[in-house]
Order: C-alpha cells, then sequence, then structure tokens
C-alpha cells in the first residue's frame, strides 16, 4: 500500500471533509424528516461552524505547503471562494434560506479546488526504471 505524501494527505482530507459537509447538508435533513430525534442535530449551528473551522486551516496547509511552487491565483480565488460561501451558510447570511444553497456550492467549490491542487503536483519519481550504473 501506497502512502501518500503530507501534502496530499490534507488536500485528501480536505476533500473529505467536503464531503463530510455535503452528506450533512443533502442527507441528513431527508433522514431527518424519518428521524425527528436528528432533526435537531441537522440545524445545530456549531456543527456548521465546526466544519468551517476545521476546513479553514486544512485548505490552507493543503494549498501551501507545496515546496515546489506556488498555487496559481485562479486555484487560490476558487478555494477562497468556496471557503466564503461555507462561513455565510454557517452564519446564516444573508439569509437562513441560503444556508443548504451556499453550504453546497462552497463545498463543491473547496472539493473541486482541492481536487485541482492534488492533480497539479508533480508525479512520483519512477522506481522502476533501472539504474544506469
Amino acid at each position: 500500500m501506497k502512502i501518500a505524501s503530507p501534502a496530499k494527505a490534507f488536500d485528501i482530507s480536505a476533500i473529505g471533509l467536503s464531503g463530510l459537509c455535503l452528506i450533512h447538508c443533502l442527507v441528513l435533513p431527508v433522514v431527518a424528516v424519518a428521524l425527528p430525534y436528528l432533526g435537531g442535530w441537522s440545524k445545530a449551528e456549531w456543527v456548521h461552524i465546526l466544519f468551517v473551522a476545521l476546513a479553514a486551516p486544512i485548505s490552507a496547509i493543503a494549498l501551501f505547503r507545496r515546496a515546489a511552487k506556488r498555487p496559481p491565483a485562479s486555484l487560490l480565488l476558487l478555494a477562497a471562494a468556496g471557503l466564503l460561501l461555507l462561513a455565510l451558510g454557517a452564519l446564516g447570511l444573508p439569509d437562513h434560506a441560503l444556508e443548504t444553497p451556499f453550504s453546497v456550492m462552497g463545498g463543491l467549490l473547496l472539493a473541486a479546488a482541492h481536487t485541482w491542487n492534488l492533480r497539479r503536483s508533480p508525479p512520483p519519481p519512477c522506481s522502476d526504471k533501472p539504474s544506469a550504473d
């Protein structure tokens, strides 16, 4: 089993958190209809704030950890837009009716930024080459 580099591990973690956010935003309300006990948890403000509080530093570390080269401005803009939408959704701004659409779009944008960051990494060195000794 191949172990991912620390930079890739942060991108993979950020993509996973975006996935959890999407599950929370899209699946949990549907489950809450069938199970009223979960209804209160799906609306808990601390859950949304926790996702943003985890996403922001993990995203920053993942995007800036590469020593080789700085991420392109368009990649940073994509990630910043995703984080901004997540934060606005978590805070219910400008309107609570936009909480789910903002959170979903923010999670998708952030996942796209980390997927882009993951794909722009240089390929691993080939260990199958015969040595030139």
